[in-house]
């Protein structure tokens, strides 16, 4: 479209361009429509708007002209800031800028300021947009759902018959791009009904799956009248929660993040946003399991030549799972079970027959559960990420609760924080998905997936999520049918799960009383190899940030010198400390300043005094630089020599280049005195906007002091919200107090920092003065506030 001429600008009437803004505030302003209901309104207060805009823009025009709602304008779904799409239909070349200038404009100058809109606007012939249509997908589905709104019919009618009429009769071309679409649009957003925070149009289970299987159903797909009931259910829900984000945010957006749930929530309807996640995640599954029973069927089953028979009464027909016809589930309470591992083992689906004959009949398994029904929950929990659509299909039928009924309380449950990826259910089945392919470093397999399937049961419940999980662990595995000393075994995996993770990345290895404390933890090696495994199977379905290099590294570190202790081993007798290494202690022995850097580490050996860490940390941080994990060492002064300390920072790879140079001359400036630190870190956390990726309550800061924890050393762990500079300010205030910091590990969980100290008196004692260690308390709280 060229820029509009004065002549056109000057024809605007500023009285269209109030009403059409009115229209849409006054839709807005009525709090009580929400949802559909309130796409209908915005729609029809658009259509009265943009129909007096087009009789006045083709008013003494000679030619054939037409005004189409497209897209989600078409389908009436106009959700406060959503796209408005249009076409202008017309058949007269030499007359149609004139109207497209006259229409256009006003819609420009009604989308400056708070009010803006986003015009999508073409202008095209019928052959012109029959043509694009053809080839283009976009194109196409925009029009399926036209509507006309103004001008001559008989063109719209025209076109749109034309649209619908190729659809049908290229019925299989656009079958097979609509599903290969929908495959691509999944791996890329994730899933709806798991993700804490998804994306309401395009995650799997999103909208824009609603209106794939509208296109396809208008294709030929078949669709059943109690699913496309159960689908407009869905879509209900999503378009609510929709326009309230759009309502309460007062932009357009289709990620609902944790940080706005909780003022959605009241908007869209609901009580909190608990609720509000739980009603996204059940309308997500609904739309997802619609859509893969439509979408299989689209892409055709596999042929096969007869029925294959998996187990007793189950078998294998067309690609699915199914019951035989003289299989009875009420009688046969394994039945449900057997299905389920045979679909998972063989990578099938279950039949809806299947499902439903279960839904309607399946006996409850009774306590203990007869011989070989364990053996199925296993055999369907080793066969890894294949078993996940089977629970979500034993889900979708309300069966997994006739088999735990202890799950009731995690379906659909959120978990409030940013460190988590998944709801508390898909959490659980992705964790033993994982465990099933690290069973190899186990002796028993099956209590490896069970103790992971289990591990967070206890997040359903009111309490301490760990203790409410043994407590229920003690009441399921005996109905499950294990033996007093598997169950106890389970019952540690709950109880610990976070065992070797929270040591890992918060104590220092290096100290017996640490290793100590753990071997007496776990008890053996059989229980420490299956916690091992437990934790990267959990950290890897947590999300990517609970997982990397260095965590790996600690947990094995950790788990090795567990299995020597737990062997008999001798822990004094082994030098596990790697810090400080025979270059440090030569650099140490020259007594003069030294800074080494590299791409992950940081070494600083310098003359001792008080405060020697905290300006490292704090010039790390006014770099950008995020510590994972800290080492500190001194010596005593000796003849023409005073006493030495080095400190080692390690740090997370930087996703940019750092400029080296610039941190080696801050640190010799911060050394010397002639770094302005904490000014420098206000201005950079005034500058500098991380995205607040919060739970619907900010956890306070917290300080916890362990003189049992160490043989050596007084251990203080802190939790606060992230900040710029925060382990400067925690640091200085150890030193102020004047403490030698021995050993750091710092941990980032989401917005959430917990960093451990190891820390002596100047005498290199543990502190144990209740006077001191109360002002230690006090000052770091300071430090965070």
């Amino acid at each position: 479209m060229r820029r509009l001429t004065s002549t056109a600008s000057s024809w605007c009437s500023p009285v269209s361009v109030i009403s059409g803004t009115e229209l849409r505030n006054a839709v807005l302003a009525d709090r009580s429509v929400g949802g559909r209901a309130l796409c209908r309104a915005l729609s029809d207060a658009t259509d009265e708007w943009l129909i007096g805009l087009f009789e006045a823009a083709t008013a003494g025009i000679k030619g054939r002209f037409a005004l189409v709602a497209t897209g989600g304008y078409g389908r009436g779904e106009l959700a406060p800031y959503s796209d408005l799409d249009v076409l202008l239909l017309h058949d007269s070349p030499k007359t149609v800028a004139q109207v497209a200038e006259r229409l256009w404009y006003p819609i420009w100058d009604a989308s400056k300021g708070a009010d803006k809109i986003k015009l999508g606007h073409a202008v095209r012939t019928v052959k012109e947009a029959k043509e694009l249509a053809s080839d283009d997908l976009d194109t196409a589905t925009s029009l399926l759902t036209a509507r006309h709104l103004a001008g001559d019919a008989a063109l719209t009618s025209d076109l749109l018959g034309i649209i619908a009429s190729d659809w049908r009769s290229r019925r299989a071309h656009w079958l097979a791009v609509l599903a290969a679409g929908v495959a691509s649009r999944h791996e890329e957003a994730g899933e709806a009904a798991f993700l804490l925070e998804p994306n309401l149009k395009e995650s799997s289970g999103g909208l824009r799956d609603v209106h794939a299987l509208h296109w396809a159903e208008a294709a030929g797909a078949l669709i059943a009248p109690a699913d496309r009931a159960a689908l407009a259910q869905a879509e209900d829900t999503l378009l609510a929660v929709r326009v309230a984000l759009h309502r309460t945010t007062g932009r357009a957006g289709d990620v609902l993040l944790l940080q706005e749930q909780e003022t959605v929530a009241p908007e869209a309807g609901f009580r909190d946003s608990d609720v509000l996640m739980a009603a996204v995640s059940v309308a997500a599954r609904r739309v997802v399991w619609i859509g893969d029973e439509t979408w299989s069927r689209v892409n055709g089953l596999p042929p096969v030549a007869s029925d294959h028979v998996l187990a007793s009464g189950v078998f294998l027909r067309g690609g699915e799972v199914e019951l035989e016809a003289a299989a009875d589930p009420s009688q046969d309470a394994t039945l449900m079970l057997r299905v389920a591992r045979t679909a998972a083992e063989s990578g099938a689906r279950i039949s809806r027959a299947t499902l439903e004959r279960l839904e309607s009949s399946a006996a409850v398994l009774p306590a203990p559960w007869p011989t070989g029904a364990i053996d199925d929950l296993v055999g369907l929990l080793l066969s890894g990420h294949r078993a996940i659509p089977v629970f979500e299909a034993l889900d979708h039928y309300d069966l997994l609760v006739r088999i735990l009924p202890e799950w009731a309380p995690v379906r659909c449950k959120p978990q409030r924080n940013a460190y988590h990826r998944f709801t508390v259910d898909r959490h659980l089945w992705e964790t033993a998905a994982n465990a099933a392919a690290l069973v190899h470093r186990v002796t028993r397999p099956d209590l490896l997936v069970l103790g992971a399937l289990l591990h967070d049961i206890g997040k359903g419940y009111p309490g301490d999520h760990t203790d409410v999980g043994v407590d229920l662990v003690r009441v399921i595995g005996p109905r499950l049918g294990l033996i007093d000393d598997d169950v106890d075994v389970i019952v540690t995996m709950v109880r610990q799960h976070l065992l070797l993770p929270d040591v890992a990345t918060r104590r220092d290895l290096s100290d017996d009383g640490t290793i100590n404390a753990v071997a007496e933890a776990v008890g053996n090696d059989v229980t420490l190899d299956l916690l091992s495994a437990l934790t990267e199977a959990d950290s890897l379905a947590t999300g990517p940030s609970a997982w990397g290099s260095w965590k790996r590294e600690l947990v094995t570190l950790l788990v090795d010198r567990t299995h020597h202790v737990l062997g008999g081993g001798d822990f004094t007798q082994v030098n596990w400390r790697l810090f400080p290494t025979s270059e440090v202690l030569e650099l140490m022995g020259e007594g003069t300043t030294a800074i080494r850097t590299t791409e992950d580490r940081v070494t600083v050996v310098a003359p001792d005094r008080p405060g020697l860490f905290s300006r490292v940390a704090g010039v790390l941080s006014l770099h950008g630089l995020d510590v994972l994990d800290a080492e500190a060492h001194s010596d005593d002064s000796v003849a023409g020599r005073q006493a030495m300390a080095a400190n080692e920072f390690r740090l997370l790879p930087p996703k940019e280049g750092i400029k080296w140079d610039r941190v080696v001359d801050d640190l010799q400036r911060a050394l010397d005195g002639q770094l302005a630190i904490e000014s420098r870190l206000a201005e950079r956390a005034k500058t500098y906007r991380r995205r607040k990726m919060l739970s619907a309550t900010v956890s306070s800061p917290s300080v916890r002091i362990h003189n049992d924890a160490s043989s050596n050393a007084t251990v203080i762990e802190v939790r606060a919200p992230d900040k710029i500079g925060i382990l400067h300010r925690i640091t200085k205030s150890l030193g102020e107090l004047g403490l030698d910091i021995r050993h750091a590990k710092v941990q980032t969980m989401g917005n959430e920092v917990v960093d451990t100290f190891y820390v002596r008196t100047a005498d290199r004692l543990k502190v144990l003065d209740p006077f001191h260690l109360k002002e230690i308390e006090r000052a770091i709280l300071h430090a965070v506030s």
